[in-house]
C-alpha cells in the first residue's frame, strides 16, 4: 500500500479498509490512530484484527486500556490512550503499556500521542478517520515503512 486518501460510507466498509491494512502489516508492527470520537477508530482495529485470524468481540479498551486478541499467527493488541489526555509518558509510565507492546504483537493504538516517542522504530501505518457527513468517514493513511 501506499499514501492514499480513502472514503468509507459504512461500518462494514471501515471494517474492509482495516482487513486491507491488516494485509500489509508485519508482527512488531505498530499503527497509529488517530481522529475525533465516533470515527470509527475500534471499527477499523474490528476489521483488522479480524482478518488477522482473532475471533473474540473487538470494543474499544477506552476504560481497560487495552486489549489482546489471539490471531491465526500474530497476537493483536489495541490501546486506547484517550484517557491519559496526551500527556507524554515518562520512563516510569511506559511500564504501563509495555506488556501489550511487548514480542511480536501487531499493535493498534488509538490516541496515540503519549507514546509517539516510544513506538517510532515500530511505526508502520498514521491513520487519521474524520467525519465526512452521514456514515461516510475519510480516511487519511500514511506508511511510514
Amino acid at each position: 500500500m501506499r499514501d492514499d486518501v480513502r472514503q468509507t460510507a459504512s461500518a462494514a466498509e471501515t471494517e474492509r479498509l482495516g482487513a486491507e491494512i491488516a494485509a500489509e502489516l508485519e508482527p512488531g508492527s505498530v499503527v497509529l490512530l488517530r481522529g475525533d470520537l465516533g470515527a470509527g477508530k475500534t471499527t477499523l482495529v474490528r476489521g483488522a484484527a479480524r482478518a488477522l485470524g482473532a475471533t473474540e468481540p473487538v470494543t474499544s479498551p477506552t476504560f481497560a486500556l487495552a486489549h489482546r486478541y489471539d490471531g491465526d499467527a500474530v497476537r493483536v493488541a489495541h490501546l486506547d490512550l484517550y484517557r491519559l489526555g496526551g500527556a507524554v509518558l515518562g520512563d516510569d509510565d511506559e511500564e504501563l503499556i509495555e506488556d501489550e507492546l511487548a514480542g511480536d504483537v501487531i499493535a493498534f493504538v488509538e490516541w496515540p500521542d503519549p507514546i509517539v516517542d516510544h513506538v517510532r522504530e515500530r511505526t508502520a501505518l498514521a491513520v487519521e478517520l474524520r467525519h465526512d457527513g452521514d456514515d461516510r468517514r475519510r480516511v487519511e493513511l500514511r506508511w511510514i515503512r
